[in-house]
């Protein structure tokens, strides 16, 4: 049978899908999908996979794929992030048969992404992904897909997604930030792009981004024209989001957690996700995130979330009539509703433009707020402080600007300083490295040793020979 493409592949293979769960690193796994998919998603992405493990490590493919074959998990995408033609394709090989279509990952924006240098950090070598899409697309018996984020310009947006359809990609899914979008800089994303995008092209176009409950998606495909809508944040505050309802917490928890049971996976994916769904109750109930945060059981989590449960209960019995929702949340916070992530703070006109992340931190510093991170900090060593002008200031390596070892003969950090004594046969006692001392003790050890004078050897039949053989014995 020939393989399906573009519309064809979207109608048939996809079923039309509309409503699509998005690809989540350590968030989208077989359990999370299922309950998505019993809550009105269509299409399931997998975890972002890396390639070149996948095809390195058969454990890792067991574990991520393998292991999560399930009938009712399908329409399923698998997604990869790759930089290399052959290896995208050997992965994809080894995975293709349980999936409709191997997606490459283009937009990830994370620094893990662009030390690995995949994801959105490719978006500008287009001969690359050519080749990357093209080679896919004539060995793979399933479709090419591809998830992208947007440069600032519409132009060459339109014009990165028409390549990558030149190349045999078959369905596209356009974040609408760019890479440089994401933590507290996320922003809003521009349905603009998108809409031009999905004019520009003759292969079905999935939406990602803004999306937090059923309007949005319905308004996202008018407004852009797109097939379908893809959701990731939104999906994990509520996974009831496309069946346009805002149930119970504990509904979906519990639902979730008997998933779970049968379908197994890591711990620390379980308590992400409750982490999520109870996001806002824990805003309230903050005794008991430590709780959740220290269980070390399936069981002990449950737990907590029943204890959540109770305490929402308690809070519901107490209500008084006509109570509002407190912190300016549209429903109470034992309702399932979006969490808008803050942005950062509003800049003074004089110096304009995006500040990085770095900057905001240093200026939540100056103030009595502080990170989750550095609240952990502050508890484990209550005088740590975290003002920059109070860090200790460190001279910098002469080669890799590395702190320097104070006492270090060549003004080098420790690695730079053991080459250069190692190159040059040198000591620095400031590193504690020896090279020329081991040396020189070496030579003069074996300048004591005395000479050994070797033995003439006799010949047979003479003292200390061997002896005469007679006859046949070596016959």
């Amino acid at each position: 049978m020939p393989k399906l493409e573009g519309f064809e592949f979207w109608s048939r293979t996809l079923g039309g899908a509309r409503h699509v769960v998005a690809p989540m690193v350590d968030q989208s796994e077989l359990a999370w999908r299922l309950l998505s998919r019993r809550h009105g998603a269509q299409l399931c992405y997998t975890p972002m996979l890396h390639a070149q493990v996948f095809v390195r490590d058969a454990n890792y493919r067991k574990e991520n794929l393998y292991c999560d074959v399930c009938p009712e998990d399908r329409p399923l995408i698998v997604q990869f992030c790759a930089n290399d033609p052959e290896v995208f394709v050997q992965a994809a090989l080894l995975a293709q048969d349980y999936c409709d279509a191997i997606d490459l990952n283009l937009g990830c924006p994370q620094m893990i992404a662009k030390r690995g240098h995949y994801g959105a950090f490719l978006q500008e070598e287009w001969d690359l992904l050519q080749r990357m899409i093209l080679l896919a697309h004539e060995k793979l018996s399933v479709p090419v897909t591809c998830k992208i984020r947007v440069f600032p310009e519409i132009d060459k947006t339109v014009r990165y997604a028409q390549m990558l359809e030149k190349a045999g990609c078959q369905l596209l899914t356009v974040h609408g930030r760019t890479k440089e979008q994401k933590g507290p800089l996320s922003g809003t994303a521009s349905w603009e792009h998108i809409k031009a995008v999905r004019k520009a092209v003759a292969i079905p176009v999935f939406a990602n981004g803004n999306i937090q409950c059923l309007r949005d998606v319905e308004r996202c495909i008018q407004d852009t024209g797109v097939q379908g809508v893809m959701s990731a944040e939104g999906n994990l505050h509520n996974p009831a989001l496309f069946e346009g309802r805002s149930p119970a917490v504990w509904e979906l928890a519990e639902e979730y957690l008997d998933i779970v049971r049968q379908h197994p996976c890591p711990l620390s994916y379980v308590r992400a996700h409750l982490f999520k769904l109870w996001h806002h109750t824990l805003q309230v109930h903050q005794q008991l995130r430590e709780e959740l945060a220290k269980v070390k059981t399936l069981e002990g989590i449950a737990a907590v979330s029943q204890e959540l449960k109770l305490r929402c209960q308690e809070d519901i019995s107490r209500q008084k009539e006509g109570e509002k929702p407190s912190g300016g949340l549209p429903f109470f916070h034992w309702i399932c509703q979006p969490y808008f992530r803050p942005g950062p703070k509003e800049e003074s006109k004089e110096n304009g433009g995006a500040r990085s992340k770095r900057a905001l931190e240093e200026e939540e510093g100056t103030t009595d707020v502080l990170s989750k991170n550095k609240q952990k900090k502050k508890l484990r060593n209550p005088h740590k402080t975290f003002d920059p002008s109070l860090k200790p200031k460190y001279a910098k390596c002469d080669q890799c600007g590395n702190p320097k070892g104070n006492r270090c003969v060549f003004n080098l950090c420790r690695g730079c300083c053991k080459k250069r004594a190692f190159k040059e046969t040198a000591d620095c006692p400031g590193h504690g490295l020896l090279f020329k001392t081991k040396l020189e003790r070496s030579l003069a050890w074996k300048g004591a040793q005395p000479r050994l004078q070797e033995p003439q050897q006799a010949g047979p039949g003479e003292p200390g020979g061997f002896p005469e053989v007679v006859g046949s014995a070596l016959a």
